[in-house]
């Protein structure tokens, strides 16, 4: 047995699981939010209990000691060194990463390197990296790339219509995101139907806040519809998605905006948000979706950039036999669903809506005779983590 540490560290929050390993067993959980600001919170649960602390974290190594001391305090670990590995989210491995890898200096160099891919993501995943190395210098560190699940894409897949110098001189392309999400979905979807992965032709929808679709066949990613980053694809909480590049110059310039408050726009501004005008939450849209109709707008909009994607999809691999829904809007939002499958009944995809607006962590929604298996499979990123952290380990 062994416990290991799955952490995912942005630029001012912690997010980490203590798991059993290979027990796959939970210990605790939580997250430390608002680091280097005022009134930063701290959350750990375990055993139906919970802790809250609200205090000045002024940053991540006081955060890390934090929830260190506290598994400590609460008997989860008698003393650091228990926790035998660490498994980082990493935002972007670029061309470099192509599997989970354990972190020297040449491998955490890379990702630090590799900023201006994910800038709001990979300098925090480093520095988080860095903090657990120093306190838990004999753990075996390991960082699990969003990125790597795509390296499998094939160039005319990754590509864009660009001079090719570009993707010579500066790595441009596609690389994905969400890879742990859809590998860990796609192989426990797989294991519902009783099928192997390599058998099928699959699509998953990690449908939240960040969204992308991704299209598996013979096991492996085939297509994603996130870019060169995050903001590309389908349209997001705040995220624009797909958008025509002239477009983005022409507003640009009439608006007066430098490349970074365009960016801002593109980035935070934008999705359900600056469609809706109130809200990049789905739930706030769906309560007030009667009377709003930007809100309601919003949610059409939403619906339709799924289905293209999934039509796109399918054609390219030549026939679809399950979609699998995922993430927050994905497995919470009975009614997103339910509009997705409803416009997709042309491809021989019937399903039972009382079933559909089950709460279950796992269903198949899809009718027995219905040509598409459809499932709802809640995602599993840490855990996903965990494993990888365990196999490197073994091989060791």
């Amino acid at each position: 047995m062994a416990m290991i540490m799955a952490v995912n560290a942005g630029s001012s929050s912690l997010k980490f699981q203590l798991i059993e390993m290979p027990a796959e067993k939970v210990i605790a959980k939580g997250q430390v939010e608002r680091i280097g600001l005022t009134d930063s919170i701290f959350t750990l649960k375990f055993n139906g209990e919970k802790v809250e602390l609200i205090q000045d974290i002024n940053d991540h190594e006081q955060a890390i000691n934090l929830l260190l001391n506290q598994l400590q305090e609460h008997n989860l670990i008698e003393q650091f060194n228990d926790i035998k590995g660490v498994g980082h989210r990493v935002v972007a491995g670029g061309e470099w990463f192509n599997k989970s890898h354990i972190i020297d200096e040449d491998a955490l160099e890379k990702i630090e390197r590799l900023a201006s891919y994910a800038p709001l993501h990979n300098p925090a995943n480093a520095m988080g990296i860095r903090v657990f190395q120093e306190l838990l210098p004999d753990a075996v560190s390991v960082a699990v790339f969003d990125t790597a699940f795509h390296q499998t894409l094939t160039r005319d897949k990754y590509l864009y219509a660009l001079p090719y110098e570009y993707y010579t001189k500066y790595g441009a392309r596609k690389y994905g995101m969400h890879g742990t999400s859809h590998r860990y979905v796609a192989h426990r979807g797989a294991e519902v139907m009783g099928r192997d992965l390599k058998d099928l032709k699959m699509i998953t929808l990690h449908l939240g806040a960040g969204a992308s679709v991704t299209a598996i066949k013979d096991g492996v990613s085939f297509d994603t519809s996130m870019g060169f980053t995050p903001l590309a694809g389908l349209m997001m909480a705040t995220r624009t998605g797909d958008v025509d590049p002239s477009l983005v110059y022409y507003i640009q310039e009439r608006e007066g905006l430098t490349n970074e408050q365009m960016l801002n726009v593109l980035n935070k501004k934008s999705g359900l948000l600056g469609i809706s005008t109130i809200s990049s939450d789905m739930r706030d849209l769906q309560d007030v979706e009667a009377t709003n109709e930007h809100a309601a707008l919003a949610m059409k909009m939403f619906v339709n950039r799924v289905v293209r994607y999934v039509g796109e999809y399918t054609a390219e691999m030549g026939g679809l036999d399950a979609l699998v829904f995922t993430a927050g809007i994905g497995e919470n939002s009975s009614i997103i669903r339910e509009r997705v499958l409803e416009q997709l009944a042309y491809m021989g995809i019937t399903f039972d809506p009382e079933v559909n607006k089950r709460r279950d962590d796992e269903m198949i929604i899809s009718n027995p005779d219905s040509k598409v298996t459809v499932m709802k499979i809640a995602t599993n990123e840490e855990l996903m983590i965990a494993r990888d952290v365990q196999e490197l380990m073994n091989e060791q």
